[in-house]
Protein backbone atom coordinates (compact mmCIF):
# COMPACT_ATOMS: atom_id res chain seq x y z
CA UNK A 1 0.00 0.00 0.00
CA UNK A 2 1.27 3.43 -0.99
CA UNK A 3 0.73 6.08 1.68
CA UNK A 4 0.54 9.80 1.07
CA UNK A 5 2.13 12.14 3.60
CA UNK A 6 -0.94 14.39 3.36
CA UNK A 7 -3.84 13.65 5.69
CA UNK A 8 -6.11 14.88 8.44
CA UNK A 9 -7.90 13.31 11.40
CA UNK A 10 -9.89 14.66 14.34
CA UNK A 11 -11.46 12.68 17.18
CA UNK A 12 -13.07 13.70 20.46
CA UNK A 13 -14.52 12.19 23.61
CA UNK A 14 -16.74 13.51 26.38
CA UNK A 15 -15.50 12.69 29.88
CA UNK A 16 -17.03 13.62 33.25
CA UNK A 17 -16.35 17.32 33.67
CA UNK A 18 -14.35 17.79 30.50
CA UNK A 19 -14.11 17.19 26.76
CA UNK A 20 -10.96 15.77 25.19
CA UNK A 21 -10.02 16.16 21.51
CA UNK A 22 -7.07 15.08 19.35
CA UNK A 23 -6.36 16.56 15.93
CA UNK A 24 -3.66 15.35 13.52
CA UNK A 25 -2.51 17.17 10.39
CA UNK A 26 0.12 15.74 8.09
CA UNK A 27 1.95 17.26 5.11
CA UNK A 28 4.97 16.18 3.13
CA UNK A 29 8.44 16.53 4.61
CA UNK A 30 11.80 14.96 3.92
CA UNK A 31 11.96 13.42 7.38
CA UNK A 32 9.60 12.86 10.31
CA UNK A 33 8.93 16.18 12.03
CA UNK A 34 6.57 16.01 15.00
CA UNK A 35 4.99 19.16 16.40
CA UNK A 36 2.96 18.59 19.59
CA UNK A 37 0.61 21.02 21.27
CA UNK A 38 -0.78 19.74 24.56
CA UNK A 39 -2.49 21.48 27.50
CA UNK A 40 -0.62 21.89 30.77
CA UNK A 41 -2.75 19.19 32.42
CA UNK A 42 -1.40 16.64 29.91
CA UNK A 43 2.18 17.86 29.71
CA UNK A 44 3.40 14.63 31.32
CA UNK A 45 1.85 12.69 28.40
CA UNK A 46 3.97 14.39 25.75
CA UNK A 47 6.67 11.69 25.61
CA UNK A 48 4.13 8.85 25.41
CA UNK A 49 2.20 10.62 22.66
CA UNK A 50 5.38 11.30 20.70
CA UNK A 51 6.36 7.63 20.94
CA UNK A 52 2.93 6.54 19.70
CA UNK A 53 3.20 8.83 16.68
CA UNK A 54 6.77 7.75 15.90
CA UNK A 55 5.82 4.07 15.88
CA UNK A 56 3.17 4.60 13.20
CA UNK A 57 4.59 7.41 11.05
CA UNK A 58 7.87 7.34 9.13
CA UNK A 59 7.96 10.62 7.19
CA UNK A 60 6.04 13.86 7.07
CA UNK A 61 5.49 17.00 9.09
CA UNK A 62 2.94 16.04 11.73
CA UNK A 63 1.02 18.63 13.74
CA UNK A 64 -0.65 16.99 16.75
CA UNK A 65 -2.99 19.19 18.78
CA UNK A 66 -4.59 17.87 21.99
CA UNK A 67 -7.19 20.04 23.69
CA UNK A 68 -8.86 19.64 27.07
CA UNK A 69 -11.89 21.78 27.88
CA UNK A 70 -13.60 21.85 31.24
CA UNK A 71 -17.35 21.63 30.81
CA UNK A 72 -19.87 23.70 32.78
CA UNK A 73 -21.86 21.13 34.73
CA UNK A 74 -25.66 21.22 34.73
CA UNK A 75 -27.83 20.59 37.75
CA UNK A 76 -27.86 16.86 37.11
CA UNK A 77 -24.08 16.79 37.02
CA UNK A 78 -23.70 18.36 40.47
CA UNK A 79 -23.30 16.12 43.49
CA UNK A 80 -23.92 16.82 47.18
CA UNK A 81 -21.12 16.05 49.59
CA UNK A 82 -23.18 14.33 52.29
CA UNK A 83 -20.31 14.21 54.74
CA UNK A 84 -19.78 17.94 54.43
CA UNK A 85 -23.52 18.62 54.95
CA UNK A 86 -23.52 16.42 58.07
CA UNK A 87 -20.58 18.41 59.44
CA UNK A 88 -22.45 21.65 58.84
CA UNK A 89 -25.57 20.21 60.50
CA UNK A 90 -23.61 19.17 63.57
CA UNK A 91 -21.87 22.54 63.72
CA UNK A 92 -25.21 24.36 63.39
CA UNK A 93 -26.69 22.24 66.22
CA UNK A 94 -23.75 23.09 68.43
CA UNK A 95 -24.23 26.80 67.68
CA UNK A 96 -27.97 26.49 68.49
CA UNK A 97 -27.09 24.86 71.79
CA UNK A 98 -24.78 27.71 72.77
CA UNK A 99 -26.88 30.46 71.18
CA UNK A 100 -30.53 29.37 71.12
CA UNK A 101 -31.68 32.55 69.43
CA UNK A 102 -29.44 32.27 66.39
CA UNK A 103 -31.06 31.73 62.98
CA UNK A 104 -30.69 28.26 61.48
CA UNK A 105 -28.77 27.73 58.23
CA UNK A 106 -30.92 27.95 55.12
CA UNK A 107 -30.65 25.56 52.18
CA UNK A 108 -29.06 28.25 50.03
CA UNK A 109 -26.45 28.98 52.68
CA UNK A 110 -25.64 25.28 52.98
CA UNK A 111 -25.29 24.93 49.19
CA UNK A 112 -22.98 27.95 49.07
CA UNK A 113 -20.71 26.52 51.73
CA UNK A 114 -17.34 25.42 50.30
CA UNK A 115 -17.15 21.70 49.66
CA UNK A 116 -20.88 21.00 49.75
CA UNK A 117 -21.39 20.97 45.98
CA UNK A 118 -18.88 18.85 44.06
CA UNK A 119 -18.30 18.72 40.31
CA UNK A 120 -17.37 15.49 38.54
CA UNK A 121 -13.70 15.21 37.68
CA UNK A 122 -11.51 12.74 35.79
CA UNK A 123 -8.76 10.89 37.55
CA UNK A 124 -5.31 11.69 36.12
CA UNK A 125 -4.64 8.04 35.25
CA UNK A 126 -8.02 7.71 33.50
CA UNK A 127 -7.38 10.95 31.61
CA UNK A 128 -3.98 9.66 30.44
CA UNK A 129 -5.53 6.39 29.26
CA UNK A 130 -8.24 8.19 27.30
CA UNK A 131 -5.64 10.49 25.76
CA UNK A 132 -3.59 7.57 24.41
CA UNK A 133 -6.74 5.85 23.15
CA UNK A 134 -7.78 8.98 21.27
CA UNK A 135 -4.29 9.36 19.81
CA UNK A 136 -4.45 5.77 18.52
CA UNK A 137 -7.90 6.39 17.06
CA UNK A 138 -6.67 9.58 15.39
CA UNK A 139 -3.68 7.68 13.98
CA UNK A 140 -6.02 5.05 12.56
CA UNK A 141 -8.17 7.70 10.90
CA UNK A 142 -5.10 9.54 9.64
CA UNK A 143 -3.73 6.30 8.19
CA UNK A 144 -7.02 5.70 6.36
CA UNK A 145 -6.92 9.25 4.99
CA UNK A 146 -3.30 8.86 3.85
CA UNK A 147 -4.09 5.47 2.28
CA UNK A 148 -6.94 6.94 0.21
CA UNK A 149 -4.67 9.74 -0.98
CA UNK A 150 -1.89 7.22 -1.62
CA UNK A 151 -4.18 5.13 -3.82
CA UNK A 152 -4.87 8.19 -5.96
CA UNK A 153 -1.15 8.95 -6.20
CA UNK A 154 -0.38 5.38 -7.25
CA UNK A 155 -3.07 5.51 -9.94
CA UNK A 156 -1.60 8.73 -11.32
CA UNK A 157 1.95 7.34 -11.27
CA UNK A 158 0.84 4.15 -13.01
CA UNK A 159 -0.84 6.24 -15.69
CA UNK A 160 2.32 8.27 -16.24
CA UNK A 161 4.41 5.08 -16.38
CA UNK A 162 2.13 3.93 -19.17
CA UNK A 163 2.56 7.29 -20.89
CA UNK A 164 6.35 6.89 -20.77
CA UNK A 165 6.08 3.38 -22.16
CA UNK A 166 3.90 4.63 -25.02
CA UNK A 167 6.55 7.18 -25.99
CA UNK A 168 9.33 4.59 -25.81
CA UNK A 169 7.33 2.04 -27.80
CA UNK A 170 6.80 4.68 -30.46
CA UNK A 171 10.45 5.68 -30.93
CA UNK A 172 12.35 2.48 -30.03
CA UNK A 173 11.69 0.71 -33.39
CA UNK A 174 12.90 3.80 -35.23
CA UNK A 175 16.27 4.03 -33.49
CA UNK A 176 18.21 1.86 -36.01
CA UNK A 177 16.70 3.79 -38.93
CA UNK A 178 17.47 7.12 -37.26
CA UNK A 179 21.07 5.99 -36.71
CA UNK A 180 21.49 4.82 -40.32
CA UNK A 181 19.96 8.01 -41.65
CA UNK A 182 22.33 10.10 -39.57
CA UNK A 183 25.34 8.12 -40.81
CA UNK A 184 24.14 8.62 -44.38
CA UNK A 185 23.72 12.34 -43.75
CA UNK A 186 27.26 12.63 -42.41
CA UNK A 187 28.55 10.69 -45.41
CA UNK A 188 26.76 13.05 -47.78
CA UNK A 189 28.36 16.03 -46.08
CA UNK A 190 31.80 14.45 -46.44
CA UNK A 191 31.19 13.87 -50.16
CA UNK A 192 30.05 17.48 -50.53
CA UNK A 193 33.33 18.49 -48.91
CA UNK A 194 35.27 16.42 -51.48
CA UNK A 195 36.12 13.58 -49.07
CA UNK A 196 35.57 9.89 -49.52
CA UNK A 197 33.35 8.50 -46.72
CA UNK A 198 34.44 4.98 -47.66
CA UNK A 199 37.99 5.72 -46.66
CA UNK A 200 38.86 3.38 -43.80
CA UNK A 201 40.03 6.17 -41.53
CA UNK A 202 37.01 8.37 -42.24
CA UNK A 203 34.68 5.40 -41.97
CA UNK A 204 36.05 4.67 -38.50
CA UNK A 205 35.68 8.28 -37.39
CA UNK A 206 32.19 8.38 -38.86
CA UNK A 207 31.16 5.29 -36.90
CA UNK A 208 32.56 6.71 -33.65
CA UNK A 209 30.78 10.02 -34.14
CA UNK A 210 27.49 8.33 -35.03
CA UNK A 211 27.74 6.16 -31.91
CA UNK A 212 27.60 9.31 -29.78
CA UNK A 213 24.03 9.93 -30.92
CA UNK A 214 22.85 6.35 -30.49
CA UNK A 215 20.02 6.40 -27.92
CA UNK A 216 19.30 2.67 -27.71
CA UNK A 217 21.00 2.47 -24.32
CA UNK A 218 19.03 5.41 -22.91
CA UNK A 219 15.75 3.87 -24.09
CA UNK A 220 16.68 0.56 -22.47
CA UNK A 221 17.50 2.29 -19.18
CA UNK A 222 14.25 4.24 -19.24
CA UNK A 223 12.34 0.99 -19.72
CA UNK A 224 14.24 -0.59 -16.82
CA UNK A 225 13.54 2.37 -14.52
CA UNK A 226 9.83 2.36 -15.39
CA UNK A 227 9.67 -1.35 -14.58
CA UNK A 228 11.33 -0.62 -11.22
CA UNK A 229 8.84 2.17 -10.48
CA UNK A 230 6.01 -0.30 -11.09
CA UNK A 231 7.68 -2.85 -8.80
CA UNK A 232 8.08 -0.30 -5.99
CA UNK A 233 4.47 0.83 -6.35
CA UNK A 234 3.29 -2.78 -6.15
CA UNK A 235 5.45 -3.47 -3.08
CA UNK A 236 4.11 -0.41 -1.23
CA UNK A 237 5.40 0.56 2.21
CA UNK A 238 7.65 3.55 2.84
CA UNK A 239 8.75 3.95 -0.76
CA UNK A 240 8.93 7.73 -1.18
CA UNK A 241 12.72 8.02 -1.05
CA UNK A 242 13.20 5.12 -3.45
CA UNK A 243 10.72 6.60 -5.91
CA UNK A 244 12.36 10.02 -5.62
CA UNK A 245 15.70 8.44 -6.58
CA UNK A 246 14.08 6.71 -9.57
CA UNK A 247 12.60 10.03 -10.70
CA UNK A 248 16.11 11.49 -10.75
CA UNK A 249 17.35 8.58 -12.84
CA UNK A 250 14.43 8.83 -15.26
CA UNK A 251 15.00 12.56 -15.65
CA UNK A 252 18.71 12.04 -16.28
CA UNK A 253 18.06 9.51 -19.05
CA UNK A 254 15.36 11.70 -20.62
CA UNK A 255 17.76 14.67 -20.68
CA UNK A 256 20.46 12.55 -22.30
CA UNK A 257 17.96 11.26 -24.83
CA UNK A 258 17.03 14.82 -25.74
CA UNK A 259 20.64 15.99 -26.00
CA UNK A 260 21.51 13.10 -28.35
CA UNK A 261 18.46 13.52 -30.53
CA UNK A 262 19.08 14.11 -34.26
CA UNK A 263 15.46 13.50 -35.23
CA UNK A 264 12.42 15.75 -34.76
CA UNK A 265 10.18 12.91 -33.59
CA UNK A 266 12.77 11.73 -31.10
CA UNK A 267 13.14 15.29 -29.77
CA UNK A 268 9.37 15.52 -29.36
CA UNK A 269 9.31 12.20 -27.50
CA UNK A 270 12.12 13.36 -25.19
CA UNK A 271 10.13 16.51 -24.37
CA UNK A 272 7.00 14.48 -23.61
CA UNK A 273 9.03 12.18 -21.40
CA UNK A 274 10.37 15.12 -19.39
CA UNK A 275 6.85 16.48 -18.87
CA UNK A 276 5.58 13.09 -17.66
CA UNK A 277 8.56 12.56 -15.37
CA UNK A 278 8.25 16.04 -13.86
CA UNK A 279 4.58 15.36 -13.09
CA UNK A 280 5.60 12.13 -11.37
CA UNK A 281 8.42 13.82 -9.45
CA UNK A 282 6.02 16.40 -7.99
CA UNK A 283 3.60 13.73 -6.80
CA UNK A 284 6.33 11.46 -5.43
CA UNK A 285 7.23 14.23 -2.96
CA UNK A 286 3.93 13.46 -1.20
CA UNK A 287 4.60 9.74 -0.75
CA UNK A 288 5.81 8.47 2.62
Amino acid sequence: MILSMTGFAAVAAELPGCSLAVELRSVNHRYLDLQLRVPDELRAMETAVRESLSRELKRGKIDCRISLNRTTPGAAALAINGERVAQLRDAASEVQRHAPGSAPLSTVEILRWPGVLTEPSVDAVVLAEHTLLLVQQALHDLGASRAREGAKLREMLEENCRGIEVQLERVAPRVPAIHDAYVEKLGARLRDAGLDPDNDRLKQELALFAAKVDVAEEISRLQTHVAEVRRVLAAGGSSGKRLDFLMQELNREANTLGSKSVDAELSHAALELKVLIEQMREQVQNIE
